[in-house]
Formats: structure tokens, C-alpha cells, sequence
């Protein structure tokens, strides 16, 4: 005997990310929410010439309706939609879109659910996909221009002789103030601000307009800020600085040899500190080399595989990166910029957000495919590792990540992590030549 208060559901696929469900509610339950939500009214109304419980609802049908029919309609949706949903055997990745009339007493509720749904993807061969790898051997020259970075990083900086002229190289230190329009304008004064000569790091022109001058020596120096500024009242402005040139340093390096690796505090010799330097780049280039390969692996199966992705899905990625940029930035930029840079970010991100999203679902139908799990001891494994990592003791980690709802999504990347090892592990790996290799 079929049951009167059992919902009726028709599914109807409109794509390959997209399907419809037509909910009809028994007039039974329909019944029941007018009867409840009447009854819950009846306690809370305050009409003139009734006691509070006594409005007929003849009165309360008559003053609050059309409202009250709205928050039936609401109810019954959400009573109903996830029973309709899971009858339907489909899983939504976002919130249904419900087109719904008013309901009525006496009659069935009938409304319709869109709901976007994970693509059925259809994967190639997953043996033997292209992949790229750069070697991971360190060359001489790369382990040289290491060490020469550590040597700039800890130069230090020597007054030049009084009358020697700023060339490329020279730090110098200046006191400026600086103005737009005659007036000077916020962030535009210093005092004791290192320049370096050739360096990219002040307003374009600003450094070079300093070549010759000399300790004491007093410049006019003029540039033009960028267009995109990140200052909308500064961008593609004039602005014009009085400088004084305090003084004109050079940087002395020190010799490359054991007293430089011994006070750098960890090192017997010379020896010891290349012998360090060489097995750090190793490793960071054993973790380059793997991460392009995966990369490479990755693009391989991803061209050979054709799927619709759910809108939703990307929107709501996209979102979460714009949030996270809003967070970082507000308070430090002006809310009207910020919100323009953000709308522009919106456009630019659009199509990454589509690849992430496109990269997590075909490593999902992987994971499914070759049956793989992530147990209970992988994801302890996992919660170990990154509390080594930031430092922290794991058990508090794995109750943070817990109250965040994002053991889940842990679990989730163990799984991705496994399908792109197994695809990476099959792949025919072309060996490909790395500049920084030489």
C-alpha cells in the first residue's frame, strides 16, 4: 500500500552538470504545516479585541496570509527538498535554485529544484601519460651563484670617500619630501631611505636621476607614477622630490673562504658550508622536478579528457580566493580601490578558478576509479606532518581542523595525492633540459 505522505519526485536531466527535480508535497503534510504554522501565529499574534490564543484564523488568515503562506512555503521546502534529493540519488555540489508557488490548504505543494551536479567523466588510459621531469643533478655554476647570493646577503656597507660620484651599485642614503601639484601628498616624505642605484625597487626614474650625486649634494628629482599605481590619487601622476643625499655607500662582500662560512655560525670550513648549500638545492630541486612533473602529468590526462564543470563550483572557489584578498588587504588600501582591484581580480582569477576546479574533479573520478582510500592512520599521518611543519602539537591541530569541518577536505587532498602519484608513477616521463641546471 502506498504511503499518502510519501513524496513524489520526478528527475529530469537537463545537461551533464545540471538536473531538475519536480517535488510534489501530499496534501497531509501541507495540512499540517498550515495547521503548525497557524497555531504557532495564533500564540504570538496581538490583535485588538482578541485575547493572545483566541484569534480565530479566520481573522489571522485574513490580516496575515499572504506572509504567512510564504513561511509555509519556505517550510515545506525545507522540510522536503534534502527527503526529495536523497531519493533522487543525486548530490548537489551547491545550493538547489527552487521555483515555488504559494501553497495552498487542501492541496498538494508542487515546486521544482535545479540543481548542479558532479560531470559522469569518462577518463582515457591512465598508463603511460606524457609527463615532463628536469634533472635534479645541482650543476657547479648554479652552486656558485648560490654561494654569491650569500655573500651579497650578508655585504655590508661602507662609506665611500667624500667627492665619489653615485654609480650603479652605490646605496645611498636620502632624505626626500615629495609632492604633487606644489602640495605633498601622503607616503611621500622619508627620511634615512636606502636607494640603490639600479635598482627597480623605488618609483621608475627615481634612482637613476641620483647617478653622480655625490655626499651633501641637494636633487630635483621629477617622475611620473603609473598608471595602475597602486594609489588611484598617485596613478599616472607628476610628482616632484627635493632630495639631500646624506651619503654614498658601496657594498663590501666578504671573502668567500672559511672565516666566511665559520661566521655564519654552523659551518667547521668552507667545505661544510658547500657541501650545504649543494644538498639544500638538490632538494629544492628534487621538489621543482617532482612538482613538474606532476603538473605536466596532470595537463597530459586533463586535454585527453573532455567534462563539463558546474558553474557553481567555480564561483564558489573564485569566491573564496577574492574573500581571502579582501581579508589580507582591507584596512591597508582604501575600500573604494580595494573593491575595483577586486572586481578586476574577479575577471583575471575566472579561468584559473575553472582549472583548479576542473584539476579536482578529474583526480576525483581517478581516486574513484582505481578505488582508493584514505583511512583513519593516513589522515593521522598527514595531521603529524603538517603540525611538524608550522610547530604545533598535533593533537590541537587535528581539533582545530575538526571545529573547522576540514577533515573532509584533508582527506579529500590525501586521495588527490594518491590518484596524481599513481599517474605520475605509470606516466612515460620525457627528461627535459632546466637552464638552472647548467
Amino acid at each position: 500500500m502506498a504511503d499518502e505522505n510519501a513524496l513524489r519526485v520526478e528527475t529530469t536531466r537537463e545537461s551533464a552538470v545540471l538536473s531538475r527535480l519536480e517535488v510534489e508535497v501530499p496534501v497531509e503534510r501541507v495540512r499540517r504545516a498550515f495547521q503548525r504554522a497557524y497555531r504557532d501565529l495564533a500564540r504570538r499574534a496581538r490583535v485588538p479585541g482578541f485575547r493572545p490564543g483566541k484569534v480565530p484564523r479566520s481573522v489571522l488568515e485574513s490580516k496575515f496570509g499572504p506572509v504567512l503562506r510564504e513561511e509555509i512555503e519556505r517550510a515545506l521546502v525545507s522540510e522536503s527538498l534534502p527527503e526529495a534529493v536523497e531519493q533522487s540519488g543525486l548530490r548537489p555540489v551547491t545550493e538547489p535554485a527552487i521555483d515555488a508557488p504559494a501553497p495552498e490548504d487542501g492541496a498538494p505543494f508542487r515546486y521544482s529544484a535545479q540543481l548542479e551536479v558532479k560531470p559522469e567523466i569518462e577518463l582515457p588510459e591512465l598508463e603511460g601519460l606524457p609527463g615532463q621531469r628536469p634533472p635534479q643533478v645541482v650543476g657547479d655554476a648554479e652552486l656558485l651563484m648560490e654561494l654569491e647570493r650569500l655573500r651579497e646577503s650578508h655585504a655590508q656597507l661602507e662609506e665611500e670617500p667624500e667627492g665619489t660620484g653615485a654609480a650603479n651599485g652605490h646605496v645611498l642614503k636620502v632624505d626626500f619630501v615629495g609632492r604633487v601639484g606644489g602640495e605633498p601628498f601622503e607616503g611621500g616624505s622619508g627620511q634615512d631611505v636606502e636607494v640603490e642605484i639600479g635598482s627597480e625597487r623605488f618609483i621608475p626614474g627615481f634612482a637613476e636621476q641620483l647617478e653622480g650625486a655625490q655626499t651633501g649634494d641637494d636633487r630635483e628629482v621629477r617622475v611620473s607614477f603609473p598608471e595602475d599605481y597602486g594609489n588611484a590619487d598617485l596613478a599616472g601622476k607628476e610628482a616632484v622630490f627635493a632630495v639631500h643625499v646624506a651619503s654614498v655607500q658601496r657594498r663590501e662582500l666578504p671573502e668567500l673562504d672559511d672565516e666566511f662560512a665559520k661566521d655564519l655560525g654552523e659551518f667547521d670550513d668552507l667545505a661544510a658550508l658547500r657541501a650545504r648549500v649543494r644538498e639544500d638545492l638538490e632538494q629544492a630541486r628534487s621538489r621543482a622536478a617532482e612538482s613538474r612533473l606532476r603538473g605536466s602529468v596532470l595537463e597530459s590526462l586533463l586535454s585527453r579528457t573532455s567534462f563539463e564543470v558546474p558553474a557553481g563550483l567555480i564561483e564558489r572557489r573564485l569566491q573564496r580566493q577574492l574573500s581571502r584578498a579582501h581579508e589580507e588587504l582591507h584596512g591597508r588600501v582604501p575600500e573604494d580601490a580595494l573593491h575595483a582591484q577586486l572586481d578586476q581580480w574577479r575577471e583575471a582569477w575566472r579561468s584559473g578558478a575553472e582549472k583548479e576546479v576542473r584539476e579536482a574533479l578529474v583526480l576525483e573520478a581517478v581516486a574513484a576509479q582505481l578505488a582508493l582510500e584514505a583511512s583513519d592512520t593516513e589522515l593521522d599521518e598527514r595531521i603529524a606532518s603538517l603540525a611538524e611543519e608550522q610547530g604545533v602539537d598535533p593533537k590541537r591541530l587535528r581539533s582545530a581542523y575538526r571545529d573547522g569541518g576540514l577533515l573532509e577536505a584533508l582527506r579529500v587532498q590525501i586521495l588527490d595525492d594518491k590518484a596524481l602519484a599513481f599517474l605520475c608513477e605509470h606516466a612515460k616521463v620525457e627528461e627535459v633540459a632546466d637552464d638552472a641546471s647548467a
